[in-house]
């Protein structure tokens, strides 16, 4: 609301499946709408023809099983050792073999009714479906991936440096959480080694990292942020994505997290419930307390929304087909990479080959998301136990098939397919 001025709206539609959790948060919705504007239209809705009919941008993140899947996802993996995470691991391929379906479905209630001579019409998706290489559910579809995690990073990186992220020129190469930065220029001028300096005594961490980005500055974010320095320590020629510490170093990953109160404790006990019982407390009282922050990933949406309404050609990192733009990875590889945001999508600058060990580490890690995708849409256990084996995180085929288990007992009401196949005795053919 605070852009309106580079993005002028004529309604926001606010759209859910989960009608209660939607009327807690629809009053303070509206409350900020209505402290920019009296004239934009609101609307609560849990229809998706309501929701999607005639729409120019969809601005979608699905977070199947909300946080207690998440908890789940995060604590198995713990009891065998293995790193617990939502989005790398174990953790990462559960919440994907959630998700998957339920997103191809999302898109194509957005392409059904959704004006279809909106040629601007995109599905952007914060944070991503993080295991959704093939594009196969949905392949004609409109639909550009973003990530908040290299902005954040490229937050810290300002701050170190005393610009705002905007004026950061970058080159970056990956994999959703899975890249590295290979360039940061700030007005032409290469700023990796004051960067490497910096890493090299305090990792990513900035001087005032509550004021920097108060979202990424709880302790477990401090001690991500210092997990650079590290990595950087063996590999120092690229900065790599702060989530690369959950395969590159897991061992002390796992030392370091408490398996009876993972970070989905954290949030569930902090945020989570900081922001409902503010919103709760508006809705009974008109009192809005101050509790709610539009974080870095927020802005970014708006930046790359801006940049497609309007041609801008801004340069962001987004998520695209590779289609060449990593030359020595597939074709149909969904990689991250910077590029030009056109109002006809994005135009994705060549990077040339990687290196053959960056190369190798994304190979095994397409390697596990494709047969990923593969089992949510054939059922098969066997490549879904294929895929947890090969995931950098888990050490042996024994530790993934212990693990895959018992994730298909705690995901037995999403993971209906697996489920049969598993009691059937595909496990244990």
């Amino acid at each position: 609301m605070v852009r309106l001025a580079d993005f002028p709206l004529a309604e926001i539609r606010l759209y859910d499946i989960d009608e209660a959790r939607q009327n807690t948060i629809a009053p303070v919705v509206e409350k900020v709408i209505r402290d920019h504007s009296q004239s934009i239209k609101f609307t609560v809705t849990t229809c998706p023809e309501t929701a999607f009919s005639g729409a120019h941008f969809v601005f979608a993140q699905m977070r199947v099983g909300q946080y207690k899947m998440r908890e789940q996802d995060e604590k198995i993996p713990l009891r065998h050792g293995v790193v617990g995470q939502e989005t790398c691991g174990p953790g990462g391929l559960a919440y994907g073999l959630r998700t998957i379906l339920p997103m191809a479905e999302l898109i194509d209630l957005v392409e059904r009714y959704a004006d279809p001579k909106a040629m601007d019409r995109q599905l952007l998706q914060p944070g991503g479906d993080r295991r959704r290489r093939d594009p196969s559910p949905a392949p004609e579809s409109a639909v550009l991936n973003i990530c908040d995690m290299p902005v954040a990073a490229m937050r810290n990186m300002g701050a170190i440096l005393g610009v705002d992220r905007h004026k950061l020129d970058v080159d970056y190469f990956g994999l959703n959480h899975f890249g590295w930065f290979t360039q940061v220029r700030v007005d032409g001028e290469d700023k990796m080694p004051e960067l490497r300096r910096h890493v090299a005594k305090f990792g990513l961490l900035t001087e005032d990292a509550a004021q920097t980005d108060p979202q990424h500055a709880d302790p477990s974010w401090v001690k991500t942020w210092r997990n650079i320095q590290p990595i950087m320590e063996c590999f120092p020629e690229y900065l790599p994505n702060p989530y690369l510490q959950y395969y590159l170093m897991p061992n002390q990953i796992v030392e370091h997290q408490n398996p009876d109160y993972t970070r989905a404790n954290e949030v569930m006990d902090g945020r989570e419930k900081k922001l409902f019982a503010a919103a709760v407390e508006y809705k009974n009282t008109g009192i809005l307390p101050d509790a709610f922050h539009v974080g870095v990933h927020g802005a970014f949406i708006v930046d790359v929304a801006c940049s497609l309404a309007f041609d801008l050609r801004q340069r962001h990192l987004v998520i695209v087909e590779n289609q060449g733009a990593i030359a020595n990875l597939p074709d149909d590889a969904m990689v991250e990479v910077p590029a030009y945001i056109t109002a006809n999508g994005p135009e994705p600058v060549r990077m040339g080959n990687v290196p053959l060990f960056h190369q190798t580490l994304l190979m095994q890690q397409l390697a596990s998301e494709q047969l990923l995708v593969e089992a949510t849409l054939e059922g098969s256990y066997e490549k879904a136990l294929q895929a947890f084996t090969l995931n950098r995180t888990v050490p042996t085929m024994a530790h993934a098939k212990a693990i895959l288990d018992e994730m298909i007992t705690a995901n037995r009401d999403y993971w209906p397919h697996l489920q049969r196949a598993w009691q059937n005795g595909e496990a244990t053919r």
